[in-house]
């Protein structure tokens, strides 16, 4: 397959005379373009352009490489399409990573919908919380947050990751000072269930923001050390103290009464909650349809408003 990409960017290269505009018709970069058909000429062991900054000219060898492969590139990609469809339906295996809990909590049932709808694809689920390479880890989609946008990859946002200050109420209710704090500095007062990272082995640290883009740091005395969100919820619901967690973990037990949120106008942003999938033009079929159905699924459900920590407009 990353040879059949390198030929389609080679094709659609030599049809517009320029990487650039030949990566706006694939969904590339110009970089990712280049780079594909540079992967070519090594593979082949030809030169197959003559590259200036002004100009991108065929070689005899490219000329006659393009005549053999230009007719024959449509047939493939139909062929492509043909195979992965039984009886009119898309089919095969769905190559899928989804970060542990929100993975478990919010995309399953809505994969569930989808394979109701679509029996003949497979989703080939991996839980993990980790940055994944799509394209070199063979992934047809990943859903989470904090994955590199490389070239070649599209991501399609569905919410924010929003940090947000908990804890239950018996610990709120026993703990020094006993009331709810009103700004970011009172936190200081009371324990923390710290978070480590799993990648730098670090202690995060929170920098809270309000509407106003008042900005304040965020200081809680250590009582409780780990590197999952969701275990951390569960010790703050054991009353082990506050919890710097992202909205959407909380939600549930928000929801239920079981966590407070202190300082509702304050939260911290540490990036987007998007569907990843590789770009260009040969996307299979279930794939582009797995991406629609869930795009389409998370706004009816409204999970960017529900993971937002910003209050609601009325």
């Amino acid at each position: 397959m990353e040879t059949l990409s390198s030929i389609e960017s080679f094709v659609r290269s030599a049809e517009a005379g320029s990487f650039s505009q030949a990566a706006r018709n694939l969904g590339l970069t110009p970089a990712a373009v280049s780079k594909n058909v540079a992967k070519l000429e090594a593979r082949l062991g030809i030169r197959l352009f003559q590259r200036s900054t002004r100009s991108l000219v065929l070689t005899e060898a490219g000329e006659l490489f393009l005549a053999q492969v230009s007719s024959g590139l449509g047939s493939i990609q139909a062929a492509l399409a043909n195979v992965e469809n039984v009886a009119g339906k898309p089919a095969g295996t769905l190559k899928i990573s989804l970060a542990l809990s929100f993975g478990r909590d919010y995309v399953l049932p809505v994969v569930h919908d989808f394979v109701q709808a679509y029996p003949d694809v497979i989703p080939d689920l991996h839980f993990d919380n980790r940055s994944v390479d799509i394209i070199a880890e063979g992934f047809d989609v990943a859903i989470g947050g904090g994955i590199e946008l490389v070239p070649g990859v599209i991501a399609r946002e569905i919410g924010r990751a929003h940090i947000i200050p908990v804890a239950s109420p018996a610990y709120m209710a026993n703990a020094a000072p006993h009331k709810m704090p009103d700004k970011p500095a009172e936190l200081a007062a009371y324990d923390g269930i710290l978070r480590r990272s799993p990648q730098s082995g670090r202690l995060r640290s929170w920098t809270l923001r309000n509407a106003a883009g008042a900005e304040a740091p965020v200081e809680l005395n250590a009582r409780i050390i780990m590197d999952d969100p969701e275990a951390m919820c569960h010790a703050a619901l054991l009353g082990l103290g506050v919890a710097m967690v992202p909205k959407l973990h909380a939600l549930p037990y928000l929801e239920s009464g079981k966590l407070l949120r202190l300082l509702p106008k304050w939260h911290a942003d540490i990036g987007p909650l998007a569907l990843y999938y590789a770009s260009g033009r040969l996307m299979p079929a279930k794939t582009r349809l797995f991406v629609d159905f869930i795009l389409g699924r998370f706004r009816e459900l409204d999970i960017a408003g529900k993971f937002s920590a910003l209050p609601r407009k009325s």
